[in-house]
């Protein structure tokens, strides 16, 4: 028996091996990826978008209930279970102020760069019950989303997805005067150029192959829009920050994941300026790959069950 995950979130449904024979029983098109390796593990090349996309799309029916997921050829196709551990760590910073989960439509949520997949607002959705708005700069990433809410009607009514028409901002024409949010959350572009993105990728599947883990996430799809932006993460998160002092009074808690742990120092410092209140830093582990969350607020303790 293999061990858990238990790196992982203790709530993450994903903490065990996969089960393939049951997730075929899913999406029968995920047996032609299947097969057995030398530790005698049933297991999927990672290197391969079209296998980890119908692993997901398998996951994502088995323990979400999300019908007929699908995302074009070339976007980011994401892990689900990275993608579940920062709904469930986003859950346990609400549930600071009421010593318990918050659930339902009453906590409202923003996702910034809901990409294709649309994999947050679903997890999100389906864990916790909360309402979910998606944000994208991408018209053809929010049409393939779209297409995800068509499939699934009892998802539509609590997840919205907003067009993001100037790149050159994050919060301005998504969150509107009056409108209030609970937590926005972002994975933001990791690359500063598409060079570096392709770098990466390269160095991933070398080290894809070396790798004795037969479990390593890893695939290599993905719009220049989800994988590098110029300055990469740090000059994103920063004008994040900057933006997100202009909005301190409709978001309860700004969030946002920072790969490279070196930029944390920079990141807080900018932080420390824009006076924010309380300031988080949330490690996660999946596998090898280890990241954290950002997590800020404007807002004092006494006034957060306005939110």
């Amino acid at each position: 028996m293999i061990a858990e995950k238990s790196n992982l979130h203790p709530r993450n449904l994903h903490r065990h091996p996969y089960d393939f024979d049951e997730l075929i029983s899913y999406v029968p098109d995920l047996k032609q990826y299947v097969f057995v390796n030398a530790y005698q593990t049933s297991t999927i090349n990672f290197s391969i978008p079209k296998a980890v996309k119908l692993l997901n799309k398998a996951l994502l029916l088995k323990y979400y209930g999300v019908k007929n997921w699908d995302i074009p050829d070339g976007n980011l196709c994401p892990p689900i279970p990275g993608r579940a551990d920062y709904v469930h760590y986003l859950a346990d910073l609400l549930a600071e102020h009421s010593n318990e989960i918050p659930k339902g439509l009453a906590v409202k949520g923003l996702d910034i760069g809901t990409g294709a997949n649309l994999v947050y607002p679903l997890i999100a959705h389906q864990s916790y019950g909360w309402e979910i708005t998606g944000s994208d700069i991408n018209k053809s990433s929010l049409e393939n989303a779209q297409k995800i809410l068509d499939e699934n009607p009892d998802f539509s009514s609590n997840i919205h997805l907003k067009f993001q028409p100037d790149p050159n901002f994050i919060f301005k024409n998504i969150v509107h005067s009056g409108e209030k949010f609970t937590f926005s959350m972002c994975n933001p572009p990791f690359h500063d150029s598409e060079e570096s993105a392709i770098k990466g990728n390269l160095r991933k599947t070398k080290n894809l192959k070396k790798s004795k883990n037969p479990k390593t996430n890893l695939n290599f799809s993905g719009q220049q829009s989800e994988l590098w932006c110029e300055g990469g993460e740090l000059a994103f998160i920063s004008k994040m920050i900057d933006e997100s002092v202009l909005y301190s009074s409709q978001i309860l808690w700004f969030t946002c994941l920072v790969s490279k742990k070196e930029n944390l120092f920079k990141l807080t410092s900018l932080l420390k300026k824009a006076k924010a209140i309380e300031v988080r830093t949330i490690d996660m582990a999946q596998g090898q790959k280890i990241s954290r969350i950002l997590a800020w607020t404007f807002i004092s303790q006494n006034k957060r069950s306005n939110f």
